[in-house]
């Protein structure tokens, strides 16, 4: 048994014939009555030919309904104004206008695909004089018109704030529209005060004039930061290694910016240099940064360890220290030449320092940090040069030059009067701060850069899930198939628990299984976004990926079937017609035309399952007027 209706809207709407044969019936009754039929009758006659004629006057207009949505609807462009009128509501977050996609619509898409579409669209002309708006996609706009047409009318998305909690994924080709998606949403976001976050690897000028604007009409002047490593001079100054809760925190940071086919080993050994060096600083009451970390990464321990070793001499035998009698020995004989020193670069009283604190302080008194750090200092030199080998072009990249004193700043530096931030400060004064990461000419810098602040903010999504938070962080991340590790895996699986809001987009999922190391990895790091917002995509296997999210439906499919027969005979002939409709599960979106999809237009899951299919229009920050703002004709209300 069919539990919906069978029904073809593709068709002659054959019922306005019909009308008009009933309504002519009625205007003939309404003739001859009295003259030629009786007055009851005829009367009676009359009220039945109107109400069948209304009846299947309906039935026709609601097939022209239908087909005049075929056309599609032509790029619309709002202003900022505009969609501030829009998201009055904070709760409610806004992503397009359109319809919940239903099964009745995907049935119609299927039966779409039998025939040619530009057959069943209804001219203008008839279009106006029924009173309907035209504005068809024009023919030089990409894609095809009726996957939206499929349902004549829409309304404004919309789905609480909370719905959003678990991660949201933008997913399209190039110029498909992910941009103004993220447009929208960061608009949103700024507008309910939220602490935004957004990493842009392609320093998209649109994208800035927008958060420039919504900044501008919505938060105090000086909220908007910006980093670009082409221009650091003329942004803030970020420090992402001042906040931590333990210094094993900065290691783990720095870890996470090497390539993500390091091997495990030289891995660990980049962690453990940089947690050495990082201990030794902290127990000196020096601030680690990344140029002080590649100072005495790539230089040696050697200055750390002198230090370090005196302050815990004059902790342990008192402010004469150096004058006890084995250290002294010690000394003389460094300076002879008795000892034999590991590194080329050791002083003498280094050298003395060690030898007397490995033969004369007990293993109970000895400090681990300073334990370590003797480790490094015996290690042979060119062996630890190779094991950190791969640690060190990376925080070479993030300390040179401008960009050097923008990433390690110095407090002290009066002829720089550039802000200096970092997570906690921008959390605590709800800033917003986009990130552009300028990958097209400098890759690695960018991959670098991006992957630091995501190990940042993780951090600060530890301390914010142990102490709690001061506000709600919005974090977008465009292109995250070039900065994606685990730090962002973590805060996507973890952040909603730490008020952290992500959205993610790409383009495919070859990219992310390129930086992942497979497509198995991809999936498992998309698996933690619970919303998709999936664009035009060409890419079988995200077209793949993307369907499995949308599910099946049962689709009606129809078998018409004519049968004849005669054996010679006059008179000896039989005919059968028969006709079967029977149901078969099949994509609720057919995973083709996902490379059809106009541009800015998308199919969206959210809210665990609900499917919708909407567009989105051109957000243009130059004719914004704030709240004041009003709707442009042929925006939905």
């Amino acid at each position: 048994m069919l539990l919906r209706q069978y029904e073809m809207p593709w068709r002659s709407p054959l019922e306005l014939r019909a009308a008009a044969c009933w309504g002519g019936g009625a205007l003939a009754y309404l003739a001859f009555t009295p003259q030629a039929i009786p007055y009851r009758l005829g009367l009676f006659l009359l009220a039945l030919c109107v109400v069948m004629a209304i009846v299947r006057l309906r039935q026709g207009l609601r097939i022209v309904a239908i087909r005049a949505a075929l056309s599609g609807r032509a790029m619309q462009r709002i202003t900022t104004g505009d969609l501030a009128v829009l998201t009055r509501d904070p709760g409610q977050v806004v992503f397009g206008f359109g319809f919940e996609w239903l099964p009745i619509h995907s049935q119609r898409l299927y039966e779409l695909a039998k025939i040619d579409y530009r057959e069943m669209r209804i001219a203008p002309a008839l279009l106006l004089l029924l009173g309907y708006v035209d504005n068809p996609q024009p023919d030089a706009e990409i894609g095809l018109p009726y996957i939206h047409g499929v349902e004549r009318s829409e309304q404004v998305l919309m789905r609480p704030l909370q719905n959003f909690e678990g991660g949201t994924l933008v997913v399209g080709t190039t110029q498909s529209g992910k941009g103004v998606c993220l447009g929208w949403l960061i608009t949103q976001a700024i507008r309910r005060g939220d602490v935004v976050i957004i990493l842009d690897p392609k320093n998209s000028q649109r994208l800035k004039r927008l958060v420039m604007r919504a900044c501008a009409d919505y938060r105090d002047p000086d909220t908007f930061l910006w980093f670009h490593p082409a221009f650091p001079e003329t942004g803030a100054r970020l420090d992402f290694t001042f906040n931590w809760q333990k210094p094993t925190e900065i290691a783990s940071r720095i870890q996470a910016i090497l390539p993500p086919d390091t091997a495990g080993t030289f891995s660990a050994f980049g962690w453990d240099a940089v947690n050495v060096v990082t201990q030794g600083m902290i127990r000196l009451e020096m601030r680690p940064n990344l140029m002080k970390l590649m100072q005495y990464i790539e230089g040696g321990i050697e200055p750390v360890l002198e230090r370090s070793l005196e302050r815990f001499y004059e902790a342990l035998l008192g402010m004469h220290w150096r004058t006890e009698p084995d250290l002294v020995h010690l000394l003389e004989r460094v300076r002879r030449g008795s000892i034999k020193s590991p590194s080329p670069i050791a002083s003498a009283e280094l050298l003395a320092f060690v030898e007397y604190y490995e033969r004369h302080v007990h293993a109970s008194r000895r400090d681990k940090a300073i334990d370590s750090q003797v480790r490094v200092f015996r290690h042979n030199r060119e062996h630890y040069q190779k094991i950190t080998a791969n640690l060190l072009p990376i925080l070479s990249m993030l300390t040179s030059g401008d960009l050097g004193r923008s990433l390690s700043p110095d407090p002290f530096d009066v002829d720089d009067e550039r802000p200096i931030m970092n997570l906690e400060k921008i959390e605590r004064a709800g800033h917003v701060l986009l990130i552009c990461l300028d990958s097209l000419p400098d890759p690695s810098v960018a991959s670098a850069i991006g992957a630091m602040s995501l190990a940042d903010l993780a951090a600060r999504s530890g301390i914010r899930y142990n102490l709690g938070g001061y506000r709600r962080i919005s974090l977008f991340v465009d292109e995250v198939s070039n900065v994606i590790n685990k730090p962002l895996i973590e805060i996507m699986n973890k952040g909603a628990e730490g008020g952290v809001y992500t959205t993610a987009a790409m383009q495919t999922i070859a990219d992310l299984a390129e930086r992942l190391g497979s497509e198995e990895a991809a999936r498992m790091a998309l698996g933690n976004l619970n919303n998709m917002i999936a664009f035009r995509t060409k890419d079988q296997p995200t077209q793949k990926f993307i369907n499995e999210t949308f599910g099946q439906t049962a689709i009606h499919n129809m078998k018409v079937g004519r049968n004849t027969a005669h054996d010679g005979h006059l008179g000896d002939f039989t005919a059968v017609d028969s006709t079967q409709i029977t149901e078969e599960m099949n994509e609720l979106v057919p995973m083709s035309l996902l490379g059809k999809l106009p541009n800015l237009q998308f199919f969206a899951s959210v809210a665990g399952g609900r499917l919708c299919k909407g567009r989105l229009a051109l957000l243009d920050p130059g004719d914004a007027e704030g709240d004041g703002g009003s709707a442009k004709e042929g925006v939905p209300p």
